[in-house]
């Protein structure tokens, strides 16, 4: 069963993955009949599988391109502008702006990307680094102590003109629609005919994910967003979204700041439990063209009562100590130290011969679908369901390569992609030891070793994160790949088999290079680690259900139109009709101020989503199989199924979840913070077109925008 899989069941789904096997899933009409009313199914979009090896993309082969010869870029620190004083506390400034740039993303002798990337516009100190990247350097911010920062739109060209968007905007999703003007901003257009893809100003707006008790007005809300203060943009244009002046008040009445043309202020108070938390933009119905495009960086928040500094050497009592050093503010760059605590974010891109990179702009390169599109039918001409690029970059490289020694690594990975859920594979580097000792919220409630109850391997959904330590110590000094066997298509879950991402390309991420220990390790055995307590969550008293859905077209035969978010309504017989909702329908998740609450989401579709709730850090609670009734909208709990506990690595506390199809995953969170924010799926396709929605803490304010 799902979620509490037991060690010998999960190695053994792995063995079977990595052998290449195939077999029917979800996604190849999958149907039993339990001993209810109702069925249980799903289907493949796609009707026959493509072999692994034709994963399209780009007029750039992956196979032409070299692997493993660009060192890993390991990101430097993003310097302060200032430490403000106020209210008697400490606060750190910073100024970031988004900009667009070329990079060397493709190994040197190929051509450089146009991307676009964060980066700092000014340093208190000489020695702080200017420097704008895809992904940008890391903010390292302390517990407790807030950190603020000058977001600014700066896509524009030299001239001070707007730059139009790297890849290809449909402007027929609910979007944020800067030509709707201040009347049809952040809605959905009609048209007349099929339109092409706009080409005007790009919005961003930023969202730390993961900052938990975060103010709304400094949480990225998707109806937030601003345009550059830049030239040559169209009279009647939107420049703000529909929440960008409510939100600029906020923040002046609560922090004594000015928002403008081109950039917001937002603060963050950094009392999560210390971790690995992201920040990336989150404009509505851009988030895939936008990330893709480059922005999107590591936040580490360090210190506090769940700090690396409470971690304990179990056989001596005493302070542990983990691998280290990891970069500073300030370090020279490129950097004149190895470094063993290093943050790593996984993408999957496409490029063309050019070097820029591919992203497709029509639908038919999902299913075959030539239309006719909006408005003569129901599906839109740009949007696909999913993508998934044919090339593997780590830190804005691709395939890069990064010399250890034999001894013990801390990895923070982030899986940055698009629609791709990934199992890395360890298992190609005999001797090698791993273990993970922390997620998205934190440090687990005690170290998992992956390399006995995991097979050497990690499962990631999108957007999750691992905190692991790698121990090289026993591994032969020579080259080896760190693997992928997750799939080039939508995850059906741990429960079927399916074929692995092709061995040639998307299942290789980057190549280690061990080498003899220079000095010995002073770092504590991930087996005497003794990890800093949990303090759970006090019990809730509303539970919710919940749905995941999917819209097919009426006019075209298995093509999705859209993946929705929704709710359940059960009857006194246990079964529960789903209600689909799109994201300009009102709020109907509404805790109150401080509440905590059970969110059942009950997965109805075919695929697995990873479920990403914004202003908590919740638990995951159980899972359990359901039976679903697609036809009629109809869920309810499988005859005789037990809840499920979550798997070791998914314990203490989350922001990300992966929602399996078949099944309800339940998730608790206590919601102290008022204000409108969004939960939704990361896979930033479904994201991008109604699989988001707003929830309410506490009661409507005064003046918010309907």
């Amino acid at each position: 069963m799902l979620g509490g899989v037991a060690a010998e069941g999960f190695a053994r789904f792995i063995r079977s993955a990595k052998g290449g096997k195939r077999m029917v899933t979800r996604r190849a009409f999958l149907k039993y009949t339990a001993s209810t009313v109702l069925t249980w199914f799903a289907f493949d979009r796609f009707g026959i599988r493509k072999a692994i090896a034709d994963i399209p993309g780009g007029s750039l082969d992956p196979r032409g391109v070299p692997k493993f010869e660009t060192p890993l870029l390991i990101p430097p620190v993003m310097p302060r502008a200032a430490k403000i004083a106020r209210a008697g506390k400490n606060v750190d400034y910073y100024e970031i702006s988004m900009k667009p740039l070329h990079q060397q993303i493709l190994p040197v002798g190929l051509p450089a990307t146009p991307v676009w990337g964060y980066g700092a516009v000014t340093s208190a100190s000489k020695k702080g680094l200017l420097l704008h990247n895809a992904p940008s350097l890391t903010i390292e911010a302390k517990w407790d102590t807030p950190v603020r920062v000058k977001w600014i739109n700066d896509l524009k060209d030299a001239a001070g003109n707007f730059v139009p968007h790297l890849l290809p905007v449909d402007p027929t999703l609910h979007w944020a629609n800067p030509p709707g003007g201040a009347t049809g901003r952040d809605t959905r257009p009609t048209f007349t005919e099929t339109p092409g893809p706009y080409d005007g100003p790009v919005p961003i707006v930023t969202h730390v994910h993961g900052a938990a008790g975060v103010g709304d007005e400094s949480d990225g809300y998707a109806e937030a967003w601003y345009l550059p203060a830049a030239g040559g943009i169209p009279p009647g244009f939107a420049t703000e979204g529909s929440w960008y002046g409510f939100f600029a008040d906020k923040a002046a009445a609560k922090f004594g700041v000015t928002w403008g043309p081109g950039y917001a202020v937002f603060q963050y108070p950094n009392k999560n439990r210390a971790s690995t938390i992201w920040y990336h933009d989150h404009t509505l119905g851009m988030t895939r063209l936008n990330v893709y495009a480059g922005p999107a960086g590591f936040y580490i928040i360090r210190g506090g009562p769940a700090g690396d500094d409470t971690v304990i050497d179990s056989r001596t009592g005493t302070p542990a100590i983990l691998p280290g050093p990891a970069p500073r503010e300030h370090d020279k760059f490129p950097p004149n130290k190895s470094y063993r605590e290093i943050p790593m974010a996984i993408q999957d891109r496409s490029f063309n011969a050019d070097g820029s990179l591919f992203y497709p702009d029509t639908r038919t390169f999902f299913d075959g679908v030539a239309g006719p599109f909006v408005p003569e039918s129901d599906l839109s001409p740009i949007w696909n369901p999913e993508f998934f690029g044919n090339m593997m970059t780590v830190n804005g490289n691709t395939w890069p390569f990064q010399t250890v020694e034999q001894a013990r690594y801390r990895f923070r990975f982030l899986n940055g992609c698009q629609s791709r859920f990934l199992i890395l594979d360890f298992g190609n580097i005999p001797g090698v030891e791993v273990w993970q000792i922390g997620n998205e919220g934190g440090f687990l409630a005690a170290p998992v070793n992956l390399t006995a109850i995991n097979d050497n391997t990690l499962l990631m959904g999108l957007a999750e994160r691992a905190d692991v330590i790698v121990d090289f110590t026993n591994v032969p000094p020579g080259h080896y790949v760190l693997g992928n066997v997750g799939p080039d298509e939508p995850f059906p879950g741990l429960e079927d088999e399916f074929d692995a991402a092709d061995p040639d390309t998307t299942g290789q991420i980057m190549q280690f290079r061990v080498a003899p220990a220079a000095r010995p390790d002073p770092s504590t055995p991930p087996a005497f680690l003794q990890l800093p307590a949990i303090t759970p969550l006090p019990p809730e008293t509303v539970t919710r259900p919940l749905a995941l859905l999917e819209e097919m077209s009426a006019a075209f035969e298995d093509a999705p139109v859209e993946a929705l978010l929704g709710t359940v309504a059960f009857d006194g017989n246990g079964t529960g009709v789903c209600t689909g909702r799109l994201w300009m329908e009102p709020v109907s998740e509404n805790p109150e101020t401080g509440a905590t609450e059970v969110w059942e989401i009950y997965n109805a579709t075919g695929d697995a989503h990873p479920i990403h709730i914004h202003e908590v850090a919740f638990e995951v609670v159980n899972r359990q199989d359901i039976v679903v009734d697609e036809a009629e909208g109809r869920v309810a709990l499988a005859p005789g199924s037990e809840p499920a506990p979550p798997a070791a690595w998914e314990t203490g506390f989350k922001d990300t979840v992966i929602a399996y199809p078949g099944h309800v995953t339940r998730v608790r969170a206590r919601f102290n913070t008022p204000g409108q924010f969004t939960w939704h799926c990361h896979i930033l396709e479904h994201e991008d077109n109604e699989m988001m929605r707003p929830f309410r803490v506490g009661p409507v304010r005064p003046g918010q925008p309907g």
